[in-house]
Parts: structure tokens; C-alpha cells; sequence
């Protein structure tokens, strides 16, 4: 299920705030109000996931909007993440196959997808757009490296030295605490 998708079953039951990007031009007619940086406070966010390993570790930010789901998760009070079967998996990697992306300062790339294949393996591609020459660039002008790592990983550890590294803005999520049952 896509975020678009998500945000249109999601609008029938609520109203409620989304980030202004790629849904803006959908939503205000499904009763949405639309704002470019997350109000005073944000009670409730949901977004969908690419993949859910049975840690509950998320690959989120495939369509390439890393960072800025990451702030509105990060204001929110209560951050739900909603996926079907088809995103569940015993490890990353199962299901999703494109790599855990992670969104970087263009000067960064190079420095940054090095530091990434040399700490943990596996292979860093700087993500090229479809529909233009050139890489893909986010809403905030960054670029965005996938990550096709080779190997099972400690992806709280992982997770904390990804961000350690300059030039990075974002990389695996974390926010599930616990499950809802099926």
C-alpha cells in the first residue's frame, strides 16, 4: 500500500494534518490541512513502512521522503506505522529488495556512501531518477543512496553509526515498540 493510498482510506475515518509534499495536491478535498512544518504539537501520525522485520525494525522512506517523515514522527505524540502482509518479513532485506535508502547532502554522497559499504558491507548506489538525468532529489535537495547490505545486521547499531556519519540525514527507523495484532 502506498502513502497516497494510505493517506486516501486514512482520510474516510479522520481528519487530520499531513506534510506539505507530494500528497498537498490531493488531500484538501478529503478534508486535510496542509502545513509545511509540523504545528506546536502533533497528536497522532501515520505513514506506512516498506518492510517490517519481526524486530520491528522498519525500511521506510522508498519513495523518498526520508527526513521530513522522520520529523513529523519525531513531533508526534503517538506515531503509528501501518503495514500489511506484504511488508512483514523474519529480516530486512526478505521482502524489500531495493535497499534501506538514506537521504544525503549532495557534497556528501561519495564520502558517505563509502563510509556506509566500508563499516557494514554490502553495496551504496546513489538513487538516479526515471524520468530526468541526474540523481533523485528529495524536497529538502538532498540526494538519496540505497543501501543493498549483504548480511544480517544489528540495525540499533547500525542505525546509530549511520547517523554519525556527516552528511547523513537519515536512515533506519525505529519506532515500533510494539505490534497490533492481525
Amino acid at each position: 500500500m502506498g502513502v497516497l493510498e494510505l493517506a486516501h482510506r486514512a482520510a474516510e475515518y479522520l481528519r487530520s494534518y499531513c506534510m506539505l509534499g507530494q500528497l498537498a495536491q490531493s488531500l484538501p478535498s478529503s478534508g486535510f490541512c496542509i502545513f509545511t512544518f509540523p504545528p506546536v504539537q502533533i497528536d497522532l501520525a501515520i505513514d506506512g513502512a516498506d518492510e517490517v522485520d519481526a524486530d520491528l525494525n522498519l525500511i521506510k522512506g522508498g519513495g523518498g521522503c526520508l527526513t521530513q517523515e522522520k520529523i513529523v514522527a519525531g513531533y508526534a505524540s503517538r506515531f503509528i506505522v501501518i503495514a500489511d502482509f506484504r511488508k512483514d518479513s523474519k529480516n530486512l532485506g526478505d521482502q524489500w529488495h531495493k535497499g534501506i535508502p538514506i537521504e544525503v547532502i549532495p557534497m556528501a554522497y561519495v564520502p558517505v556512501s563509502r563510509a556506509v559499504s566500508q563499516k557494514f558491507g554490502g553495496v551504496v548506489e546513489l538513487r538516479m531518477a526515471v524520468n530526468k538525468a541526474g540523481p533523485v532529489v528529495t524536497d529538502n535537495g538532498n540526494f538519496i543512496l540505497d543501501w543493498k547490505f549483504d548480511r544480517i545486521h544489528k540495525w540499533s547499531e547500525v542505525n546509530t553509526a549511520i547517523k554519525m556519519i556527516p552528511g547523513n540525514m537519515s536512515g533506519i527507523q525505529q519506532a515500533c515498540t510494539h505490534p497490533c495484532p492481525s
